[in-house]
């Protein structure tokens, strides 16, 4: 049996849960079911993780046997071979300038577990268009390496620009762990270069739904990388996630109610991650707007938020209609 669909297996119960169970209307679940084929048709977005990127450029790395290869902006694979190879093939690229620098303020982009770097692009587009930044989408394997490697890779990207200005960013559901747990891992001076967080529907105490999955044995014994870490793990990983040290704000979803999207989740929830699992001490803003967690992206309502707080450090008031559950 390939690997792939075995580490692939968490996720797939994850995201029945989150959409087969959920009870939602006809053209939603059409919808999400578009989005669980593309999911499962994404076998890269679980075997290959960033290590330098640049704008829409990327040398990335298979954290299994540490192979390397740069993609160009369409996805092409213009080099594949060892690490060293590969950073040398980039500096020449960059030599020529066929790869520009990556100068002045950044944003990150992060996306969640069993996803890949395309699951971003609708917010990302949002981004490049209204800010004055450079946006740039970065991936990794995320259920092929666990939290604490995905943090020491993310350490590699942002070491990787130093010509980048303030750094802030953006995540979705893990991403966001990802993120506080190299925060937990960097030193002062990086620490410095950060300027603002927005967390879109963060599991910042971990997932019910995942711990109800842990609870199945064979499914809990198919978890492996980062899906581990939430499924069985949780206890030794959250004291390693540290607090952002920067301004954050968090966007949940919910109904806005006691019900929430899944009926098998106690409280408010997006299907996947309770409101209550989202908020963490320390938040400058919280917003809670009514959108499923898959859809959560492509919703004007949370885009525009996003926008907001990365200018300001607060959300700007909702408009109910923008948001698409």
């Amino acid at each position: 049996m390939e690997r792939i669909p075995l580490i692939s297996a968490i996720v797939v119960a994850l995201t029945f849960a989150a959409h087969g169970w959920a009870g939602e209307p006809e053209q939603a679940a059409l919808r999400d079911a578009e989005w669980l084929a593309k999911l499962r048709r994404s076998r890269e977005a679980l075997e290959w993780s960033d290590a330098v990127v640049r704008h829409d450029w990327r040398l990335q790395e298979r954290p299994t046997d540490g192979r390397c290869r740069i993609l160009d902006p369409s996805d092409t694979t213009v080099c594949e071979g060892t690490a060293e190879q590969c950073r040398k093939a980039l500096a020449d690229l960059e030599a020529r300038g066929t790869v520009p620098p990556v100068q002045g303020p950044t944003v990150l982009v992060l996306h969640g577990l069993g996803e890949g770097r395309s699951s971003m692009r609708p917010i990302a587009k949002h981004l490049r268009d209204t800010l004055e930044a450079t946006v740039l989408l970065v991936g990794y394997a995320s259920t092929n390496a666990d939290l604490e490697a995905h943090g020491r890779t993310l350490g590699r990207v942002i070491a990787a620009l130093p010509e980048a200005g303030r750094i802030s960013f953006v995540g979705h559901s893990l991403g966001n762990l990802v993120v506080r747990r190299w925060m937990s891992l960097a030193d002062r001076e990086d620490l410095e270069r950060v300027d603002r967080m927005v967390m879109l529907g963060p599991p910042n105490h971990g997932s019910d739904l995942a711990r109800r999955i842990g609870g199945v044995g064979f499914l809990a014994g198919l978890a492996e990388g980062a899906a581990r870490d939430l499924v069985v793990d949780w206890h030794r990983v959250e004291p390693q996630l540290a607090v952002p040290p920067c301004e954050f704000g968090i966007v949940a979803g919910g109904r806005g109610d006691q019900a929430g999207f899944s009926p098998l989740l106690e409280g408010d929830d997006d299907a996947v991650v309770r409101v209550e699992e989202t908020k963490l001490d320390g938040a400058h803003d919280f917003l809670v707007v009514p959108v499923h967690h898959a859809a959560m992206l492509r919703a004007p309502a949370v885009q525009r938020a996003t926008e907001s707080f990365l200018k300001a450090g607060r959300f700007a008031p909702p408009d109910p209609a923008a948001a698409t559950p």
